[in-house]
Formats: C-alpha cells, sequence, structure tokens
C-alpha cells in the first residue's frame, strides 16, 4: 500500500483538538478509540475518486465542448436521460446511479434532518462559515485542490456564495426529491468536482503520490463529515438540543447526499457514534496548515470587509470580530494560532448567544406549534441571508 506524503500520524494539530480541544467531548461518544490499522483503511480512499461523473466531463464537456455539454445534462436532469436522444453511455450511467433510489433511504427520516438544518436560521450558517469552513483550514492537505484551481485568487467570498447556496438549495422541503432544485444542485456540483480533477490533473503539476487524487473519496468524505457531525456538535455547543429523530435524521439526511456526490455510501455514517469514528479516522493524520491555507483563513476572515449590506465600516470590523470570536468558541485558541487568526475581544459573545438559545431550545422541544413555527422562522432568514450574499457577490462581479 503506497502511503502519501500527506499521511501524518498523528496530526500535530488535529491531535490537541482532540486530546483538549472540543474533540475531546465528542471522543467520550466513542466505546473505543480507532486503532492505528482502523485509521490506515483511509490511505486507499485517498486514490479513489468519482469515476462515472469523470467520464461525462471526458467524453462530453471536453469532447463536446461546454454549451452542448451542459444542454445536454440540463435536458436530462429536467425531462429524464430519456428525453435526450443518442445520450452518450456515459451520461446513461450517471443517471442510472443518481436516479436509482437506494434500498435503505427513508424520505421521512431525510426530511426530519432536513427540517433541522432548516431551523437553525442564521445560527447553521455561522457553525458552518466559522466552523466547518474555517476549521477546515487547519488541513494543507484537503484545501490543495483549492490552491490548484485559483481559490486565492478568486477570494473567500465566491466560496461562501457557492457553498451557502448549495447548502440552502439541498435542506429545502423535500427537496433531494427527483424534480427539485436540490436534487439538481447536487448533480451540478459533483460534475463541477468532477470537471476541477481533470483539470487539475491535466493542467498542472498536481503530485499524486504525495497529495493522492484531487477531490478523492476520502476528502470527499471528510467534507460530508463537516455538514453533519461538526455541523452538529457545533449547534450543540451554541445550546441547540436536537431531538434523537433530528440527530438521525441529519446523518441520514447527509448520507443520501453524499451518494447523490457519488461518495461510495458504506463511506458515510449513520450514527453520531460512527460519524465521530470517521471524522477522527480522517482528522488524525492531517498535515497542518501552511501558508497557502492559512491565506485562506484571513481571506476568510477578512471577508465581511468588502460586504456591501454593512453601510459602514465600523459594522464591517464589528462583523470580522463576531466571527473571529466564534472561531475561537468552536476550535479553540490553539488551532486559530495555528492558521494565523488573530484574538477577538468580544471572547463572550457565543456564550450569550448559548445562553439565549438554550432557553429558546425549551420552547421548542415542548410544544410542537413553537417547532413549526422555529422551522419556518430559521427557513426565512436563511433565504433572506443568501438573498444578500447573492447581491454582494453580483455587485462585486459587476465591478
Amino acid at each position: 500500500m503506497t502511503v502519501p506524503e500527506r499521511f501524518i500520524y498523528p496530526s500535530p494539530g488535529f491531535e490537541h483538538y482532540w486530546r483538549e480541544g472540543r474533540g475531546k467531548k465528542l471522543l467520550r461518544k466513542l466505546s473505543q478509540i480507532p486503532s492505528l490499522a482502523e485509521i490506515q483503511t483511509q490511505v486507499p480512499r485517498m486514490f479513489e475518486y468519482d469515476a462515472a461523473a469523470d467520464a461525462v466531463i471526458r467524453e462530453i464537456y471536453l469532447e463536446r465542448g461546454y454549451k452542448e455539454a451542459d444542454a445536454l445534462v440540463k435536458q436530462a436532469l429536467d425531462h429524464g436521460i430519456d428525453s435526450v436522444p443518442g445520450a452518450p453511455d456515459c451520461l446513461h450511467q450517471l443517471f442510472r446511479e443518481t436516479d436509482t433510489v437506494p434500498t435503505w433511504l427513508d424520505w421521512k427520516k431525510a426530511e426530519s434532518g432536513a427540517a433541522f438544518c432548516r431551523r437553525t436560521g442564521s445560527l447553521g450558517l455561522i457553525v458552518l462559515r466559522n466552523y466547518s469552513l474555517m476549521g477546515g483550514y487547519e488541513s494543507s492537505a484537503i484545501n490543495k485542490p483549492l490552491i490548484f484551481t485559483g481559490a486565492l485568487k478568486k477570494g473567500a467570498a465566491k466560496r461562501i456564495t457557492e457553498t451557502t447556496e448549495f447548502w440552502i438549495n439541498i435542506t429545502g422541503e423535500n427537496a433531494l426529491q427527483r424534480s427539485e432544485t436540490g436534487f439538481k444542485s447536487i448533480l451540478k456540483t459533483r460534475l463541477m468536482h468532477a470537471y476541477a480533477r481533470i483539470s487539475i490533473l491535466q493542467q498542472t503539476e498536481w503530485n499524486s503520490e504525495s497529495w493522492g487524487i484531487p477531490v478523492n473519496q476520502c476528502d470527499m468524505a471528510a467534507t460530508n463529515l463537516g455538514f453533519s457531525i461538526v455541523f452538529l456538535n457545533g449547534l450543540v455547543n451554541l445550546g441547540y438540543r436536537p431531538t434523537r429523530e433530528e440527530t438521525e435524521g441529519l446523518f441520514h439526511f447527509w448520507k443520501y447526499t453524499g451518494y447523490l456526490l457519488g461518495i461510495p455510501p458504506e463511506y458515510l455514517p449513520d450514527t453520531e457514534e460512527q460519524a465521530v469514528a470517521e471524522l477522527y479516522k480522517w482528522t488524525i493524520t492531517q498535515p497542518p496548515a501552511d501558508a497557502d491555507t492559512k491565506t485562506l483563513a484571513l481571506a476568510l476572515m477578512n471577508e465581511p470587509m468588502t460586504a456591501h449590506y454593512l453601510k459602514y465600516s465600523w459594522q464591517r470590523r464589528l462583523v470580522v470580530k463576531i466571527h473571529l470570536a466564534y472561531n475561537y468558541f468552536f476550535l479553540g485558541e490553539r488551532s486559530c494560532t495555528s492558521i494565523g487568526l488573530p484574538k477577538s475581544r468580544l471572547r463572550f459573545y457565543p456564550y450569550i448567544v448559548r445562553f439565549i438559545k438554550g432557553t429558546d431550545e425549551l420552547l421548542v422541544r415542548n410544544f410542537p406549534a413553537y417547532y413549526r413555527y422555529s422551522v419556518r422562522r430559521g427557513r426565512r432568514v436563511q433565504e433572506k441571508i443568501r438573498s444578500l450574499i447573492i447581491a454582494m457577490d453580483m455587485s462585486r462581479f459587476s465591478k
């Protein structure tokens, strides 16, 4: 078995997260910490990739051009693969996979997970930004493809816009049904990943022996965990008390989402305990942040300074400090220092939010009508935030 240079055990950064940081409490959910032999099962996955999506990119997009290929895919998404006359075999194969609903899928359970995402409102997006996304910058390996696709030049705002829009699209009510926006958004993202992977391999000096295949199945599964177990842990630390139904639904929802993205379902957890084990196995072998990931982290930190919906510069500086407070709350001082984040004078802010949210959760858990209201309220807030982000992104583009 070829072990790439990126495999470092134990991770100099994430070991502290599990020993002294937020991961210490998470690790107690495991009956047994994964052994080195179990951790090494991750290695082959670093060389696995989504072959079905890659075939579509190679045989249609690169052969026929983006415009014609995109039209074929859109036709198949809107009206089914049988509506595309003479569709290539690779396109048939991709849609045979995605149109086949797995026997393990429970639509009611998945919708419960999506509803939980909706009821988190703005705090859900804060967790994704300041815990899932910023925490990922502590690993130089998973972010390597971003560097090769020009993320440093595109800026943090573009990634925030794309991630927010994707997340809101797929967490809508029944959004993963075949004809809905969420399903289509996932398929487009899956092809975008394949296009990035092929472009990196063909047009750059990517070193697969050292870093694995770009956008590989190991890192895709880890990204999925960022939306599930890391997301859940962040919300719990902010005072949320999800029910067992919501927790089980969240992992079921992200398992089906991962399946649609081309990740083998056996790589995705069914339970919180399985998710913690998978997160541990991935993080504990990650190389530390490097100059590029520190630059990405600082770009994300400073992103509010270009926010057009904030009229005054003092408002922008305040938002930066609030986000930094969340970074330290979720990641801890050592992790934040390792990726170059300065301290915030508002370190108390998340604790106030946690106190307020804890009170609100009592109402959610005891009054069904209030729970339904909280889901609607949370979704309205998320939609408003998406509109602001998209408008801001468009204003940047117009300049």
